[in-house]
């Protein structure tokens, strides 16, 4: 339960043998590649190079190749899974199989060529149908579409507005030339649709005057034919391309087994990305390669024995504590405080050569949030929820830590709840009350809603207990560290003013009080100089005895959101009571138990992380740590079994 030590690596080995190298340390998955740090005015930098990134490119492309795919066969060829599967493991041989990656591949690439041609097909049927749209108006004109004006006779097509009445335009049109006839071919609500034949003498005149009606020319000059013909043509045109359609839906429905070839390329994919990055943090000349990073300390005799197989020179070195803020942080915690990662990590990792906040937050964590939640019909749904889920999908991760923790902070839920005779709110006494009339209460140490004073009471004595032992933690590390002054001052004195209080308050003596008040004194005036000593002294009164009182003052957030719980669970109770009927009762009684349950499980979380990282955190922890990311198999869809 600590945080991993870690070396710093340098190693020097040949080019030929640097591809072997980094899928050797990939398999391990304990070496985590930097950057090197290089010295601007050393001219043997100058002639290191950085290896060619095509490799990079080309993973990429492979990967977005295979979740293009994966896209296409979730529309036409969805694979059937379990909501609470896990991953699927395989064996790395296999998955690292060149011809089985070469099949999926040729998979990928004839399945988005379909694709792409599914796209051109819809691309194409919409030009298409946008044609015949065009064309449907003039359906039954049987008057070729390319037929155009002559010397003597001028012929357009065109539209008029539909609130224009044609009886009305036709009469316009021979009063302007009697050598001109208006004929509608079709209408709709938009527009009437027509033909204009007419003498050549009299056309300018009969174009004003339709133009003066909304006249409208149609542009078919490209169509040939007449325009059934062209509809004729058009919609065979759109049965083939629907046949070709159909045939390529029918064909990559079909493909619903290359769903797992095609997940372990997109790993695979993933892992040479990884890889490749890896690589371009290397440094190269013509023959060797230099490649720094941190590996965690207990695997480094594991890799030297794989290492001592290559012609490569290695220093592995303990980094010295102004390297500390460039070093990566591992956790490595037991079942029970491993879940806690999930919080540790939200906040920030702790700094490298400080102390892992876990298992000192753990049993606050779990407790504060049993005693916030409280209920036993809650705590077994998160016991329940919370087991199924880690036995069925096994989650690793940030999910797997949630599920983790869920389980913990059920427990506590469930005792508390025991402790306080909570079970979905009074669920029991309102379902004996209305089957039997009876009267049923379950036992009860003491009730959010009698005993609310005592538990304020309690539930700030719990936060004075957790700030000492933030502040015992801090005094530690102080020690450790050589600040002998600083611990005397800034914790013992104030453990003595405490102590003070009490005895002060039990009326036993105020001797020690007074000894703390002057150890408050004399420290701003032991450490500061000149005129530091008296705004010390305030300062430090003033920050204390708020931050205190402030910190101690938050834990009644405990009393309010148990007392805040049970009250919603009896009201939705008491709601689905008062019919008197037992099926609405119920009903009421489950929806309003799954809202309460809901809003109480993100709550508390959220006040109880508050609690650690305010008012906890603040007396003893130094965050600032930096993630430990080795190059690794790390895959999506499936479990690389090494």
């Amino acid at each position: 339960m600590a945080i991993v030590k870690m070396k710093r690596l340098r190693m020097l080995a040949m080019v030929s043998d640097r591809d072997e190298l980094l899928r050797k340390l990939q398999h391990m998955g304990c070496v985590e590649i930097v950057q090197p740090e290089e010295d601007p005015d050393d001219p043997l930098w100058a002639a290191l190079a950085r290896p060619e990134a095509g490799g990079l490119a080309a993973a990429n492309e492979e990967k977005n190749g295979a979740e293009r795919a994966l896209e296409v066969l979730k529309r036409y060829a969805p694979a059937k899974s379990s909501l609470l599967a896990p991953k699927p493991g395989v064996g790395e041989r296999e998955f690292l199989d060149e011809s089985r990656a070469e099949a999926a591949r040729q998979a990928a690439r004839e399945i988005n060529a379909l694709d792409r041609r599914m796209a051109a097909i819809r691309a194409e049927e919409n030009k298409l149908e946008g044609q015949k749209a065009v064309l449907a108006p003039w359906r039954l004109l049987d008057l070729p579409l390319e037929t155009g004006s002559t010397p003597q006779v001028t012929i357009q097509l065109g539209t008029l507005p539909a609130n224009v009445p044609m009886g009305q335009a036709e009469g316009e049109v021979q009063a302007a030339c009697g050598l001109a006839e208006l004929t509608e071919v079709s209408a709709d609500k938009d527009a009437h649709y027509c033909t204009l034949v007419c003498h050549a003498s009299g056309a300018e005149g009969v174009l004003e005057v339709l133009k003066a009606l909304g006249w409208s020319r149609a542009n078919l000059r490209d169509w040939t034919g007449t325009a059934l013909e062209n509809l004729n043509r058009l919609e065979l045109e759109s049965q083939a391309l629907r046949a070709e359609a159909s045939s390529i839906e029918e064909k990559l429905s079909g493909m619903g087994g290359l769903n797992a070839p095609l997940r372990q390329l997109s790993d695979l994919a993933g892992v040479t990305i990884s890889r490749e990055e890896a690589r371009s943090r290397l440094k190269d000349t013509r023959q060797t390669f230099l490649l720094e990073g941190w590996v965690q300390a207990e695997s480094w005799p594991a890799l030297e024995r794989e290492l001592s197989a290559y012609p490569c020179a290695c220093e592995v070195s303990d980094p010295a504590p102004e390297d500390y803020p460039q070093v990566p942080v591992r956790l490595k915690n037991n079942i029970l405080t491993r879940p806690l990662n999930m919080v540790t990590e939200m906040y920030s990792l702790p700094a490298y050569g400080t102390l892992d906040p876990n298992p000192l937050m753990a049993p606050f964590f779990i407790l504060f949030y049993g005693i916030m939640m409280a209920d036993m019909g809650y705590g077994l749904l998160m016991m329940l929820a919370g087991a199924v889920i880690l036995k069925k999908k096994k989650p690793g991760g940030t999910f797997g830590h949630l599920c983790g923790l869920l389980v913990l902070c059920g427990i506590t839920t469930f005792i508390m709840g025991a402790l306080t005779g909570g079970f979905f709110g009074d669920f029991l006494t309102q379902v004996v009350k209305l089957t039997t009339g009876g009267d049923f209460a379950l036992p009860a140490l003491f009730t959010p809603l009698e005993d609310t004073m005592m538990i304020l009471v309690g539930a700030m004595c719990l936060g004075f207990v957790q700030i000492i032992a933030g502040m015992v933690i801090s005094f530690v590390s102080k020690l450790k560290n050589g600040q002998v002054l600083d611990a005397v001052f800034e914790e013992v004195t104030w453990w003595v003013v405490f102590a003070g209080l009490g005895l002060m308050l039990v009326g036993i003596t105020p001797i020690v009080l007074v000894i703390g008040l002057v150890m408050v004194v004399a420290g701003p005036v032991i450490q500061n100089q000149g005129f530091g000593k008296v705004t010390g002294i305030f300062g430090s009164l003033y920050n204390h005895v708020t931050g205190y009182f402030g910190d101690i003052l938050s834990y009644s957030r405990l009393m309010a959101l148990m007392l805040a719980g049970s009250v919603i669970a009896q009201v939705f109770n008491t709601l689905g009571a008062i019919p008197g009927n037992i099926v609405i009762f119920l009903i009421i009684s489950f929806a309003g138990n799954t809202l309460n349950f809901a809003l109480n499980l993100l709550g508390c979380y959220v006040h109880d992380l508050r609690l650690q990282c305010l008012e906890y955190f603040g007396k003893f922890y130094q965050d600032g740590g930096k993630p430990f990311r080795p190059l690794d198999l790390n895959t999506k869809y499936y479990e690389v079994v090494k």
